[in-house]
């Protein structure tokens, strides 16, 4: 892992969890998490194991200690992992998504909803915590669809134009 590739990850979780904090709340107090986001770049620019392994930990611990939500620290860990990992194998198993925007823009669409997904049912049926899935998932999750996968049409040309202009090796620059 190379220094350049830590530095470029960590700028990304750190805007996605900038974004994170001044977003307003939905409903409950429950917020779209952008450093899915960012963590989808990430994947994108760097699909190793090591690095998407990284870049879900690092993002489940700060979604989870920023997070509103009481108790919610392992279902965010839990859920970033496990959604890092399928983003990983749809971008390795269809390499061209990380070259074609809009695949790219559904692909994010799919893993924030998948994102929410295992975050609510963790949060619910695994430790319990008392949280209308129904409400939630229509309230919470599909709206955070529809914003991370904008933010995402937006934001990835703006860092793949950065990163072909930098000396950073990705996955883009090979």
């Amino acid at each position: 892992m190379k220094t350049k590739s830590l530095v470029l990850m960590s700028l990304l979780t750190a805007v996605g969890a900038a974004l994170y904090l001044i977003i307003p709340p939905i409903a409950g107090g429950m917020k779209p998490d952008f450093m899915l986001t960012m963590m989808f770049i990430g994947i994108l620019l760097f699909p190793e194991v090591r690095n998407v392994f990284l870049l879900g930990m690092t993002t489940g611990l700060l979604s989870g200690m920023f997070s509103s939500l009481p108790g919610s620290l392992i279902p965010n860990v839990i859920d970033k992992l496990i959604t890092a990992f399928v983003i990983y194998a749809i971008i390795i198993t269809f390499k061209k998504i990380a070259g074609n925007l809009v695949a790219a823009s559904v692909v994010a669409g799919l893993g924030t909803l998948l994102s929410g997904s295992i975050f609510l049912s963790v949060a619910i049926f695994i430790f319990g915590i008392n949280l209308p899935f129904k409400a939630l998932f229509l309230s919470v999750v599909l709206p955070a669809v529809a914003l991370n996968g904008i933010a995402f049409f937006l934001i990835y040309p703006i860092v793949t134009g950065l990163v072909k202009r930098s000396s950073f090796k990705t996955a883009l620059s090979n």
